[in-house]
This record gives C-alpha cells, sequence and structure tokens, in this order.
C-alpha cells in the first residue's frame, strides 16, 4: 500500500496521456476517429508535433528551475537531499530536452526545408542541453561525494541562466522560430490551446512522479554507500 499514490497517479498519467494521443492523432493511422484538434492550414499534419515539442519544452524548464533552486538549497545548507533533488530533477530535464532536440528538426525539415537553421532559439537550446550533459558527466569524474555536489551545484546554478535565454531569444533576435505565444505570435484555435494544455498538464505529472521516484532512489543510494562506509571502518576497526 505503500506505493499505492504513485501507482494511481501513473493510471492517471495513463489516461491523459492516451486522451492527448487520441485528441492530436485521431484522424491519422493511429486512430480511426476523428481528431479533436483541427490541421494547421498552412503546416499540415506536421504541425501536430507542437503538441508534443512545446510541452517537453516547458516541462525541461520546469526541470532546470527545479534543479537551480535545489543547488541553491545545496549550496547553502550541505544538505545532500537538495543535491538528490537536483541530480533527479537534472536528468529528467535532460529527457525532455531530448524530445525537444529530436522533435524540432522533424518539425523543421518539411517546413523551412532544413532539419537545423541554426535559428537562435535552436542554437542556445542545444546549448541548455550540452550544459546539462556536461552536468551529468560531471559527477561520473568528481573524487568524491561532497565534490560531487559542490561542483554540479554550482553548474546547476550556471546553467539555469541559459533558460531565460532560450525562451526570449525569439524576441531578442532575429530567426525562422516563431513565437507562438505572447505579443506577436498570432495564438491559436480554442481546440487547439486545449489539447496543449493537455499535453503541458500530462507532461507536468509525469515530471513530477518521476522526480519524487528518482530522489528518493537517490537518497537510498546515499544511505546505501553510508552503511557500507560505516562496516568498512567496522570491520578495519
Amino acid at each position: 500500500m505503500k506505493n499505492f499514490p504513485a501507482l494511481v497517479l501513473i493510471g492517471i498519467i495513463s489516461v491523459m496521456m492516451i486522451a492527448v494521443l487520441a485528441a492530436v492523432f485521431g484522424d491519422t493511422v493511429v486512430f480511426s476517429f476523428s481528431s479533436y484538434v483541427p490541421t494547421e492550414s498552412s503546416m499540415g499534419i506536421v504541425q501536430r508535433i507542437f503538441y508534443f515539442h512545446v510541452p517537453s519544452a516547458l516541462t525541461a524548464f520546469l526541470a532546470f528551475f527545479v534543479a537551480f533552486v535545489a543547488s541553491i538549497g545545496y549550496i547553502t545548507t550541505r544538505r545532500l537531499i537538495w543535491d538528490n533533488v537536483a541530480l533527479a530533477s537534472v536528468e529528467i530535464g535532460v529527457i525532455f530536452c531530448t524530445i525537444v532536440i529530436i522533435t524540432g528538426p522533424l518539425w523543421a525539415r518539411p517546413v523551412w526545408g532544413s532539419w537545423w537553421p541554426w535559428d537562435p532559439r535552436l542554437t542556445t537550446t542545444l546549448i541548455l542541453w550540452l550544459l546539462y550533459i556536461v552536468y551529468l558527466l560531471l559527477r561520473t569524474y568528481s573524487e568524491n561525494r561532497e565534490q560531487q555536489a559542490r561542483f554540479c551545484a554550482v553548474l546547476g546554478i550556471i546553467a539555469f541562466l541559459d533558460v531565460p535565454i532560450v525562451y526570449f531569444s525569439v524576441r531578442w533576435w532575429r530567426g525562422v522560430h516563431p513565437m507562438v505565444f505572447g505579443s506577436g505570435g498570432g495564438g491559436i484555435a480554442p481546440r487547439m490551446s486545449h489539447a496543449f494544455l493537455g499535453a503541458l498538464f500530462t507532461f507536468f505529472l509525469l515530471y513530477g512522479l518521476l522526480l519524487v521516484q528518482r530522489a528518493r532512489l537517490a537518497y537510498m543510494e546515499d544511505e546505501f554507500e553510508e552503511l557500507l562506509a560505516s562496516e568498512h571502518e567496522t570491520g578495519q576497526a
């Protein structure tokens, strides 16, 4: 019964994900009934990548923000629980950011005629992804647990500075990437908005579930390492 809330949440997320897929791909090869969202007039069916591309990007931003806050928490308190949260959030954020990196070119090729046109938003997103890949690699090459947590906390704070750059890049620099939301973005149809918000909420729930489970696993790993160290010291004595 201890894992019952997690199992319930998994069930809810599964149902919501199926609902999002049905709403977006209803009249394609995935389902046989009409989709809830309309087909975009200029880009066609490829535009439906939007319902996974943009929510993945926003979920990655959320994950990196949580890692940023947790990194500050570790720097100020030196408590490993903050580092565990930061690690868990970065790992999940990298997964969602990877989805963004993959779905972006799939959308760009038929619309812009190029897999990777080096648009400012694409470039800054790639830099963001590389920064957090370095974050994960840094944990492998650190000499001890304390050094690992300290170095990664500093990088977690610095790397997050690229998130607002990614977000505002379409306003600061001229590029081909559209600004869907905000002034000048043109907005989207109500049904598109409903499907987008449904996908975003589903991804946020999935992120929350994965964060709790991964942080708990990291905590258990720390306890196991402490137990091994304690037994080793006892054996030497």
